[in-house]
């Protein structure tokens, strides 16, 4: 594979900076887009020397570990945008997001890829940090609308349909335009890696239709919850 030099994206800067002015003109936000890059840039500097270790190191409670931890911050940064964010909230969170994505994590590792060891961290990681982020967006974009809409209707029914489909509109429309307008980001990689695409393709074929089923019963666990609240 291209090996890209670090100097090299530098030149991503500049349309950032473009992004950056308008946020800040429009949304009155001079810090969120700046803010958001740098810690990504951070992060991942980091995390590509943490995963070096971890790699390297099967053992199972490292493992648990890691998967509470991404599961614990998926769960925060869900919540950053809804105005409940109370303890229950977060807990009815944690417990959707967890569920669904362990159990997909669990499919994938024993009855998909069929691993040897149910804990190999070069798949295990990526593949939990695909489905933990995508949970993470779709409950944060179906709880915030589900908030306007009961706030509009108080009409708990109503608020979950329109709620739980705005929640899957991206993951739906990745679907439908998978192959003919984008080819996705671990199929990109892997063919840039060398794989054979029709290998490639069969990895993004598993990643999208857990993405998309994981979130969707992320969604249907919290409302199941939360229910009860509006009986």
């Amino acid at each position: 594979m291209k090996t890209i030099e670090l100097y090299n994206l530098i030149y991503l800067i500049f349309p950032l900076i473009i992004v950056s002015y308008f946020y800040k003109s429009w949304v009155k936000d001079s810090y969120e887009i700046i803010n958001s890059t740098i810690r990504m840039i951070v992060q991942l500097l980091l995390i590509g020397y943490i995963l070096l270790y971890i790699f390297d190191n099967k053992n199972y409670l490292l493992g648990i570990f890691i998967l509470i931890f991404m599961i614990l911050v998926s769960t925060y940064i869900a919540r950053r945008n809804i105005k409940n964010k109370s303890k229950y909230e977060y807990l009815l969170i944690f417990t959707s997001l967890g569920i669904s994505g362990l159990l997909h994590l669990i499919i994938i590792i024993v009855f998909v890829l069929k691993l040897e060891n149910i804990y190999i961290p070069q798949y295990v990681i990526p593949i939990a940090g695909m489905l933990f982020a995508n949970i993470m967006n779709s409950l944060s974009l179906g709880i915030e609308r589900f908030e306007m809409e009961y706030k509009k209707s108080k009409n708990f029914i109503q608020a979950r349909a329109i709620s739980f489909k705005a929640s899957m509109i991206p993951q739906i429309n990745s679907l439908l335009a998978v192959g003919l307008v984008s080819l996705p980001g671990m199929m990109t990689g892997q063919i840039l890696s060398g794989v054979d695409p029709l290998i490639a393709v069969r990895y993004q074929i598993m990643i999208m239709s857990v993405v998309l089923s994981s979130s969707g019963i992320s969604i249907i666990i919290y409302f199941l919850l939360k229910r009860k609240n509006y009986e």
